[in-house]
């Protein structure tokens, strides 16, 4: 199974789920939703959209070099804070219009060095935000990736494995006139009519908007967390199937404390009060 090309993988480096409404009958209630819709939820579990590697039993040395990591982060991420540092600095949002609990904030140069294995612990390839209610982006934490070939060995020499579960986004389906490229570019089809999952204005007042929005995210059937993960019910969709999607991925919260369940965990923690 090969991945997306990585200069491909270098321009996002993230995850982006669709609702995971019913197949036609497009469940508003699941609309209803948007944070756990189109970005990686709150609690990263896509089932049969991610694969993670096992978690180790977790040594002293695991620890140590663990908690120097939380430590190099909380060196060198404050800066960050302010959202439009990272942005002045090359930093690119994937997806800043759709609805997400944590928004990905990718230096793309740093993320091509990540995927062509050289890690630094001081420059993350993407930085983790969530959005308050006033349009602000308050930094949570990091993302560092590793090539999709890595073996488990490879990740753990990264980030110790008896700490933290690597994952990669596997067997995702998107529909027929969305390249792959378009939606790493952030193009899901929000300005186009004619795409599968556009759903028909009479099922629902809202489509129209939810169209413009969301394109073909709007179907819950496509996407990092559609209803379909396998080629075959790809195929009789009119979509097309992408085995592999990026390569290693893991997220680090270095604010929430010092507890690495929680740092290295698999759920977004609240923003920090400062």
């Amino acid at each position: 199974m090969r991945p997306i090309a990585l200069e491909a993988c270098a321009a996002v480096l993230l995850i982006v789920a669709a609702v995971s409404a019913p197949v036609f009958a497009h469940d508003m209630a699941a609309m209803d939703d948007m944070d756990a819709a189109n970005g990686m939820g709150a609690h990263m579990d896509m089932g049969a959209h991610m694969k993670m590697t096992e978690l180790r039993i977790q040594t002293p040395q695991d620890v140590e070099r663990a908690r120097d990591i939380l430590a190099t982060l909380r060196r060198v991420l404050p800066k960050y804070r302010n959202y439009r540092v990272a942005l002045a600095e090359g930093y690119r949002i994937f997806l800043p219009a759709i609805p997400q609990p944590v928004y990905h904030f990718t230096d793309l140069r740093a993320a091509s060095a990540e995927y062509s294995g050289r890690f630094d612990p001081a420059h993350p390839g993407s930085l983790l935000y969530s959005k308050i209610p006033n349009g602000d982006y308050v930094l949570v934490g990091a993302m560092y990736s590793a090539p999709p070939d890595d073996t488990p060995e490879q990740l753990d020499a990264f980030i110790p494995l008896g700490v933290a579960r690597w994952h990669e986004h596997v067997n995702i389906c998107l529909p027929a006139g969305i390249a792959f490229e378009d939606f790493i570019r952030g193009d899901v089809g929000a300005d186009r009519d004619d795409l599968p999952g556009m759903i028909p204005i009479a099922a629902n007042p809202e489509a129209l908007e939810l169209d413009r929005r969301l394109g073909f995210l709007a179907d819950g059937r496509f996407g990092f967390h559609g209803k379909i993960s396998n080629e075959p019910a790809c195929r009789e969709a009119g979509g097309h199937f992408i085995p592999l999607a990026f390569g290693w991925m893991v997220h680090v919260y270095p604010f929430a404390g010092d507890d690495l369940k929680v740092a290295y965990g698999m759920d977004v923690p609240n923003p920090p009060s400062n």
